[in-house]
């Protein structure tokens, strides 16, 4: 999918209340839960041991809610980016919800939806932008979080 682009404040206020996406699949190894885990250290059975994962309440591990969370910042650029601006920060997250647990092995994709911009003042704006990560499957979203970012136009 081609991600929205926006050049300008006024590109994005314009835009609230637009849907984007959804991204491209991608599915979730093993490899990537365990990584997650070392760089994380948290190394709880249910995301790293497989065969014990097996007999709980998932019937296999499952990502940390936190890698959840990780895969926004993977999907964002996908879903919508600003071009021409001075800078922009990453200001964090007004809400977060992990709805369904992700397992092993299943693809997800992200979609968005641009709820509100702030004026900051001197060409620079707040936007808060809902992305939810979707697992194929899985009637509920695996994370939901409402992101805020600053860019300086």
């Amino acid at each position: 999918m081609t991600a929205a682009v926006f050049h300008s404040a006024a590109e994005y206020q314009a835009a609230v209340g637009r849907s984007i996406g959804p991204t491209d699949w991608l599915t979730i190894e093993q490899d990537r839960i365990d990584k997650f885990a070392e760089a994380t250290g948290d190394h709880q059975w249910i995301h790293v041991d497989p065969v014990r994962a097996a007999q709980g309440p998932f019937g296999a591990t499952i990502a940390h809610g936190y890698l959840s969370l990780a895969l926004v910042n993977y999907f964002l650029p996908d879903l919508a980016r600003a071009e021409g601006m001075k800078h922009g920060v990453n200001y964090g997250c007004d809400r977060v919800r992990f709805p369904a647990a992700l397992k092993v092995g299943t693809r997800v994709r992200a979609r968005a939806e641009i709820l509100g911009v702030e004026d900051l003042g001197g060409g620079a704006v707040q936007v808060k932008i809902r992305v939810s990560i979707e697992a194929e499957g899985v009637d509920r979203p695996v994370c939901v979080a409402d992101t805020l970012s600053r860019l300086y136009f």
